[in-house]
């Protein structure tokens, strides 16, 4: 039985036993705890859960993508990746060029309303086929604003210039393994009430170097435990195992520290059925050996082998 798993199942049950209900920007409502860790030692396995499949050709797009310091999700779109797609219709169906029915309450009405879900899925995929094909449409609605990737990539500073946090912090690991100093930033203050469609849950995460192995840690100000979480273990798990291999270490521990970590009331079914699965053993990760550089990988560089994980359990996204 994974160790690794039963930190993030421990995690499930300490908000069902302590937690305590709060509303929420979605209108959804939660049971949620203030300030949590989970550590993971990756020598154990890669951190990608078995008591439901969790998708890694998804996790594995999305963090190409963010490595990029790309904004648009037509390069999700374009690896089959939906998981940002809610955010950027939002911003359509609620915009003067939109013409089609009303969606400005699609999260939940789409969960109780047959008939509502059905012209909500259809719009989707329109809007869907529209950026894929239309490049004006594209740069227009699936453009999320300063979201991960830029802030990686591209920090704007009051000098106009820009940083490339995640270029810099690789050297510095190269050039000065023991630095205090090995940090990327998402969270610009600036940034958030203006050009985010979503402010970053994952706000920043730091690297340190011991003994030939390289750990890194997440502060995470805002998690959704049944839904997010998972995707955010695997991802920074993948990014730390893609710069050891770059920099010529070991991978050592994901440190995954969390703020605001809840579950959506309407994820209780779900939970109860994930805590009554066995979990197994976790999957191996592979990399491409010939990349030498985090920014060469492309999402086939990157795969597991051994995944023999319990069914996916669907849940509704909060928007």
């Amino acid at each position: 039985m994974s160790k690794s798993e039963q930190t993030y199942l421990e995690l499930i049950r300490h908000v069902m036993r302590s937690g305590t209900r709060k509303e929420d920007r979605t209108g959804t409502g939660t049971i949620s705890t203030f300030g949590y860790q989970m550590r993971f030692d990756l020598s154990e396995g890669f951190p990608l859960l078995t008591t439901k499949r969790v998708p890694f050709r998804l996790v594995a797009s999305e963090l190409i993508w963010f490595i990029k310091g790309d904004s648009n999700i037509r390069f999700l779109l374009q690896h089959h990746n939906n998981i940002w797609n809610e955010w950027a219709f939002k911003k359509w169906v609620e915009s003067p060029s939109y013409s089609g029915p009303d969606m400005t309450e699609f999260g939940l009405r789409a969960q109780r309303d047959g008939a509502f879900a059905a012209e909500y899925e259809k719009q989707m995929e329109l809007f869907k086929q529209q950026i894929l094909n239309d490049d004006g449409f594209a740069a227009e609605f699936g453009e999320l604003g300063n979201v991960y990737g830029k802030q990686w990539r591209e920090w704007k500073t009051s000098r106009g210039e820009t940083i490339d946090q995640l270029k810099d912090v690789v050297d510095t690991i190269k050039r000065n393994p023991d630095s205090r100093r090995l940090i990327v930033s998402a969270w610009n203050p600036e940034d958030v009430p203006t050009n985010m469609a979503l402010p970053p849950c994952h706000t920043m995460f730091q690297f340190y170097v011991s003994e030939g192995k390289l750990s890194c840690q997440l502060y995470q100000r805002s998690g959704d435990i049944f839904l997010g979480i998972p995707f955010n273990i695997a991802s920074y798990a993948l990014l730390t195992h893609m710069v050891a291999h770059e920099c010529g270490l070991q991978a050592g521990d994901f440190v995954h520290t969390l703020g605001d970590a809840h579950i959506y009331l309407n994820h209780l079914e779900q939970i109860e059925e994930q805590l009554g699965r066995e979990p197994k053993a976790l999957p191996k990760l592979v990399l491409n050996a010939d990349k030498k550089s985090i920014f060469d990988f492309e999402v086939a560089d990157l795969s597991v082998e051994q995944y023999d994980p319990h069914p996916a359990i669907k849940a509704p996204v909060a928007v």
